[in-house]
């Protein structure tokens, strides 16, 4: 397997690259470490910036428990950030890229994306974005799913990359009953209607999780009324898991499902580790 992980050096990339190496450990893969030099500047300073991310990086490498007996390859480009990961990404075929949380700057942010979003956004690539301390393995995962094709793909990529590999996993399906509002206004029975409503979509879960294989994996199911940002957010609160996995759909699939009406920055305040992964090549 191949891993890249993206460090500006920052102690929200540091935090990528202990996940990074400690996934590289288990999984046995070579792990890339990037860091990219602005080259809209004087050749002068991007020699000499890239001269000391190479000095960094190779320190890294030399002093960072998590790497070791990893196969590491650190390397500098230049380019701006998101362009210069998704080039090293695909220049090595890369398996997941990892990644710290981003840094807050509001008005950059509303405009353009962070760089993690613009890498989810644009690149064919899994990426597990870090926010949290590195650990051995995930303790608790949330996979909402919406019985699509990329959310079955998200759970086979989190089990190639061994995300999810013996982790207690929930899969979340969040259902809406449509007439729940019409059947307000008649004053019918809408606490029977809402229970058929939840036994419907979880008899939905139980033959998407057959029709791919899932079936054997022993996974929690939780059905929530709501919408999909509400039920995600809602759960994140109550269950408090470390790893979160979701598939996307097209380019802006993440941000309708994680953003939404959750507001754009709930993806950049939740605690919790994510792996976005993209629909698969068609």
């Amino acid at each position: 397997m191949q891993i890249l992980a993206a460090t500006d050096f920052s102690t929200r990339s540091n935090r990528a690259l202990r996940q990074a190496g400690l996934l590289a450990q288990a999984s046995k893969a070579t792990l890339t470490l990037v860091h990219v030099v602005d080259d809209d500047q004087p050749e002068a300073l991007v020699q000499m910036e890239t001269r000391e991310a190479e000095r960094i990086l190779a320190e890294q490498v030399s002093v960072m428990v998590e790497l070791r007996g990893v196969e590491c390859r650190p390397i500098v480009v230049g380019g701006s950030p998101f362009s210069g990961i998704l080039h090293t990404a695909a220049s090595m075929r890369a398996d997941l890229v990892v990644m710290g949380g981003h840094r807050k700057q509001l008005l950059r942010d509303i405009f353009i994306g962070t760089t993690v979003e613009r890498v989810i956004r644009t690149g064919p690539f899994p990426v597990l974005m870090v926010v949290n301390e590195a650990q051995h393995r995930y303790e608790k995962v949330v996979i909402p799913v919406d019985m699509s094709e990329p959310s079955a793909h998200a759970i086979r990529i989190a089990n190639k990359t061994g995300l999810i590999s013996g982790a207690p996993a929930t899969l979340l399906h969040a259902f809406l009953p449509f007439a729940k509002g019409r059947m307000f206004e008649a004053k019918a029975d809408i606490d029977n209607y809402v229970t058929n409503e939840r036994q419907r979509a979880t008899d939905e879960l139980i033959a998407f999780l057959v029709a791919n294989d899932f079936n054997s994996q022993g996974w929690a199911l939780r059905v929530e009324e709501g919408g999909p940002a509400e039920v995600i957010s809602r759960a994140i609160d109550q269950m408090h898991p470390d790893l979160l996995v979701m598939g996307t759909h097209g380019r802006s699939g993440l941000l309708k499902a994680l953003i939404g009406s959750v507001t754009e920055g709930a993806l950049r305040s939740l605690k919790v580790d994510i792996l976005a992964v993209p629909e698969p090549k068609s």
